[in-house]
Parts: structure tokens; C-alpha cells; sequence
């Protein structure tokens, strides 16, 4: 057109539409060259034809390119929505390429070579893991959590020196998760040879948690085995009445 105008933004953009240049490529106008005498009487218009061809409007998210997978992949981490994995990738690819190449090596070195341990589940490069392999630990007792993270916060605190059975998750009938998902069969036969004494439940104190506790506890218990279960109660350095009722009362069932 000879003669063009610019129309400013008259309504906030729509959360989640992608804005280019200033253009937004989904109906809702930054600040868009339209035919003079064109006026935008409505916030959300349809737009004209010849806008989809426009030069100034850039190419859709749906186009496949390094950045937007980078973006896609950094949100399958827990807790990393658009936003932050938006922020994760410009950091790296404009501050931290180093970082980013490092972090390449790590990962892929990771996922080739880090696999379970045959003996426990948890993670290892070897076959057995050094904890499995360790002759100063006490085979007599057998501590059962969730996954290796909660094993890990176990070892930090020094207190445990038994062996670990990792579940690899938690009893979750809605999800399709069940007692052979988190290798119950598995667990049966190490907590059966005749070594393990004492079974201790780490799971977490949460619905699915107890569940797989009470099912687990059960099962070895038909065994024969002893089985407990960790304590709950009132947290270090904590006030009475700031603690929650239900963590208050299963200190008083579990007082000693």
C-alpha cells in the first residue's frame, strides 16, 4: 500500500501467544502495518489475508528448530515449565555455551554408562554398587525407599550402615503402577536369603507412600521376617504449635 499506518496495541496480548518483532501470530495485534483508513474497532480481530504473507511476521513456533528443541527437551526435567526452560536455554546458548557443551558430555556419558545395580536397584556404573560391595556394612538389615534420591538423603546423615533395596517408585493403581512395577517379586527374594534380619520401610509419608508400605510390610511379614518402619515425629528444633495435628499425634503413638 502507498500509505500505511501503525495501530497501536489496544488490548493486552492473550497469555501464551508468541509475539515476534512486535507481531503477534494469533490474532491479537502489537503493532502491525495495516492500509491506511484500516481501524481495529475490535480487540481480537481476524486478520487480514495478505498479514499470513507478511514479511515482517515470523515463522511459527510449530517450525522444528535447534532452539525450540533444546526448550522442549529442558521441560521434560521435574518442576521446569515454558518459562524456565525458556530462561535455561537463552542463559546457555548466550552466556554459558562452556556450560551448555559440558553439560552436553555429562549427560550423554550418564545415559551410557549409568545403569542399576544388580543387587539393589539403585544407580551404578558397575554391575554391584559400592555400597552392595562394601564388607563393612550390615547385611543383616535391609532398608527399602522409593528411589535413589531417598537413599542418598539416608547416606548423608551417617546414621544407617545396613544394605538398601531401591523400589524405583510407589504403589499407584491409577497410574497403572503396582506391586510388580516396583519389583515386589524382586524384593521378596533378597529380603528371603536367609542374611536379612530386619526389614526397615523407608517409603515417604504421603497416601501412595503408606499404601506401598502397608502392602510391602504384609507380604514380608507372610515371610516371616521382622519388619518396621521409620518413626515419625515432632521435627528437630521445632515448636509444639506450629506443627501440624497429624505429625503431633503419630508422635504420640510412636513415643518411646
Amino acid at each position: 500500500p502507498a500509505a500505511l499506518q501503525l495501530i497501536p496495541l489496544a488490548t493486552p496480548l492473550r497469555v501464551g501467544c508468541e509475539v515476534r518483532d512486535g507481531l503477534s501470530l494469533d490474532g491479537h495485534f502489537g503493532y502491525l502495518p495495516l492500509p491506511f483508513g484500516l481501524s481495529l474497532s475490535k480487540p481480537r480481530i481476524t486478520p487480514p489475508a495478505f498479514l499470513y504473507t507478511h514479511p515482517l511476521i515470523a515463522t511459527p513456533m510449530s517450525s522444528t528448530n535447534a532452539l525450540e528443541v533444546l526448550i522442549q527437551a529442558l521441560r521434560r526435567l521435574p518442576g521446569v515449565g515454558v518459562k524456565s526452560a525458556q530462561r535455561m536455554a537463552f542463559h546457555l546458548m548466550q552466556h554459558d555455551r562452556a556450560g551448555a557443551e559440558a553439560l552436553s558430555v555429562a549427560l550423554h556419558d550418564a545415559v551410557q554408562n549409568v545403569h542399576h545395580c544388580a543387587r539393589c536397584h539403585t544407580f551404578t556404573e558397575d554391575d554391584i554398587c559400592s555400597t552392595c560391595l562394601d564388607p563393612e556394612r550390615d547385611a543383616s538389615r535391609l532398608c527399602v525407599v522409593e528411589s535413589p534420591a531417598d537413599q542418598s538423603a539416608l547416606e548423608r546423615t551417617g546414621a544407617f550402615k545396613g544394605l538398601y533395596f531401591v523400589l524405583m517408585g510407589r504403589l499407584s493403581p491409577l497410574d497403572g503402577i503396582g506391586p510388580k512395577e516396583i519389583g515386589l517379586h524382586k524384593l521378596m527374594e533378597r529380603a528371603s536369603d536367609g542374611v536379612v534380619q530386619e526389614v526397615i520401610l523407608a517409603t515417604n509419608f504421603n497416601a501412595e507412600g503408606e499404601a506401598t508400605a502397608h502392602v510391602l510390610s504384609e507380604a514380608l511379614k507372610s515371610r516371616g521376617l521382622h519388619v518396621t518402619r521409620l518413626a515419625r515425629g515432632v521435627p528437630v528444633g521445632s515448636e509444639l504449635e506450629y506443627v501440624d495435628l497429624g505429625t503431633i499425634a503419630h508422635a504420640l503413638v510412636d513415643r518411646r
